[in-house]
């Protein structure tokens, strides 16, 4: 592998932002705001893949829940968090382009997904676009139904 994963912390906050920018269309990506206000709240929710360099390649983050989806208030409302949630969120799952299809996003999903199971987390849930669903299946999820979150603006389907 050349590239491993790591936690992060507010140190990366100007990589986090800049690799969410790139992954996600501006209406959907987390500005460098909210992303601050998650690591404060749930910074140990943060794993990122680093290059041979040091150099963040893809992030994935997200809040616990006692909620069996995803709300769109979460993206907004760190606050929202409950570190003793049932339920571990995904509230995104970043790779540079020129990184994927290399193992990247199995990476961070397998390394999250760990975390949840150690954390005593009942399930991990998440919302993607419909053209991804067959990723995240590929990573074990299963499709629930069209999603209630209407962020960014985008259909979005739970898993």
């Amino acid at each position: 592998m050349d590239f491993s994963i790591c936690r992060v912390n507010q140190s990366d906050l100007d990589e986090l932002t800049a690799v969410e920018a790139v992954c996600f269309p501006k209406e959907e990506a987390a500005t460098r705001e909210a992303l601050a206000a998650r690591l404060d709240a749930f910074g140990n929710w943060f794993f990122a893949a680093k290059d041979e360099n040091g150099k963040i390649i893809g992030m994935i983050d997200g809040m616990a829940t006692d909620e069996a989806s995803i709300a769109d208030e979460m993206f907004e409302d760190a606050s929202l968090h409950k570190p003793n949630g049932r339920v571990q969120t995904v509230f995104g799952l970043d790779v540079l382009p020129q990184w994927r299809h290399r193992g990247v996003a199995g990476a961070l999903m397998d390394a999250f997904v760990e975390a949840a199971k150690q954390a005593g987390r009942e399930k991990v849930t998440l919302t993607c676009k419909k053209r991804l669903i067959g990723m995240y299946e590929h990573f074990g999820f299963r499709l629930i139904g069209q999603a209630r979150s209407e962020h960014g603006g985008a259909q979005w389907f739970d898993m």
